[in-house]
């Protein structure tokens, strides 16, 4: 029999109210032994709940009780809404883990057992946790379409078309006469196989969800001296970046998180670029720079010289205010210490932003999810240059498990400790 779990599921105390859940087979009598006679189901009352043990009174509460299996967990489901003082949900807490059978859960917890107890799949506890994390409106919205299983749906399609096509290879191998086995695959189950594969390259063509949740990755580039660090310090709005006339003062990469107008991003400064120098550390910064501009989703680069990929660079022309020149068509003037340009450079930056994230009406992927679809893809298309049907379905049993994988029906649980790892306590 599974543990009974309980955890503060609100805000940290000091608060208005602070709500303890309680999840597992002891949940309600467990409620019982606090607070007496229990309401009906799915229906708040009021009840003080007193020590089990000595009777003490803890708290005057509201309590729901929620019976299982239709509940968040899959497993009966208490919540106590207590007053938010610490000592008050201390208290209630020291209680409930007095009582046998009952424990602190670990973190993500709750969410674990939901999916384990089929209430979410594994791509809607991914969307869950990102949510957690969100920090802009874009975020937040990707992470909701996940949890309320816009992506599951549409890999569940995909399974079930997957299925389909599987049971029409399947009958035609149990109704051919082993002469036939060899024979070619039906045209119509071949180019049903193609077309998913359409399908599923198109949705791995999208951009990745680690861009909108890790931010867009914007790295400083150019010689030594060129005033990438005070471009730095103001776009991000304070001295993250050690500003010297000294030549080579950046000798590693320095990165700051920045969200403007929704749009997470990471600014990293790096060293500046020379041919040649005899200092060893400088030398691991430059190698550490050109690794970094080369891995960057934007690059601005501070040079007269062009960059070398000019796509994924904005070429600025930096310290307008010291020239006589205020750059070109092709050059973006700014100026960091009087702040000339630098809205120009943020509506360029955005501008190439959106283009790099995930739009809301398609599905992303993130690195796991990606995988399971590069698989299932690879399968498909193996299956669909099979001549020989037997290995046509060994390959669509692989396409299957593929799609399995990333909804959390197989080969899993080494995976869900990191992700439920990086939850709260009481989810």
């Amino acid at each position: 029999m599974a543990d009974t779990i309980f955890a503060l599921a609100s805000g940290a105390p000091p608060a208005a109210i602070a709500i303890v859940r309680i999840s597992g087979p002891s949940a309600l009598a467990a409620a019982a032994m606090l607070a007496g006679d229990l309401p009906e189901p799915r229906r708040a009352g009021v009840r003080s709940l007193v020590h089990p043990l000595t009777g003490e009174l803890l708290d005057k509460a509201l309590v729901l009780i929620f019976p299982g299996p239709a509940t968040a967990t899959g497993e009966d489901l208490v919540e106590l809404h207590l007053h938010g003082g610490r000592a008050v949900v201390a208290a209630v807490q020291a209680a409930l883990g007095g009582i046998e059978g009952l424990r602190g859960a670990e973190p993500g917890e709750f969410s674990r057992r939901a999916l384990m107890h089929g209430r979410i799949d594994l791509a809607e506890a991914e969307g869950l946790g990102d949510l957690l994390m969100a920090q802009t409106e874009r975020q937040r919205r990707a992470a909701m379409a996940s949890v309320e299983g816009r992506l599951s749906r549409s890999v569940a399609g995909w399974a079930t078309e997957l299925l389909m096509i599987s049971a029409q290879i399947e009958a035609s191998l149990d109704f051919s006469d082993e002469d036939d086995v060899g024979e070619d695959v039906d045209p119509k189950i071949a180019s049903a196989i193609a077309g998913l594969a359409t399908s599923i390259e198109a949705a791995l063509a999208e951009p990745p969800v680690e861009r909108l949740r890790d931010g867009v990755r914007v790295v400083l580039a150019g010689p030594r001296n060129a005033g990438k660090s005070t471009l730095l310090n103001a776009l991000v709005g304070r001295e993250a970046a050690i500003v010297s006339p000294i030549a080579g003062t950046t000798r590693d990469v320095i990165e700051v998180p920045v969200v403007r107008d929704g749009i997470a991003y990471v600014f990293a400064d790096t060293a500046g670029l020379t041919e040649s120098t005899d200092d060893v550390v400088e030398a691991m910064g430059i190698s550490r720079a050109r690794e970094t501009a080369a891995a960057a989703d934007i690059v601005l680069w501070l040079d007269d010289d062009p960059p070398v990929d000019a796509r994924a660079a904005v070429w600025l022309y930096p310290r307008a205010d010291e020239r006589t020149a205020c750059g070109d068509a092709v050059r973006l003037a700014v100026s960091a210490v009087t702040g000339y340009g630098l809205d120009s450079l943020w509506a360029a930056l955005a501008q190439r932003a959106l283009a790099l994230l995930p739009r809301e009406d398609i599905i992303a992927f993130n690195a796991r999810q990606r995988s399971c679809c590069v698989e299932c893809h690879a399968a498909l298309v193996a299956a669909r240059a099979s001549v020989d049907p037997l290995l046509t379905a060994e390959h669509l049993r692989l396409a299957r498990r593929a799609l399995d994988r990333l909804l959390g029906r197989v080969d899993v649980e080494a995976m869900l400790d990191a992700l439920f790892g990086r939850f709260c306590i009481g989810k």
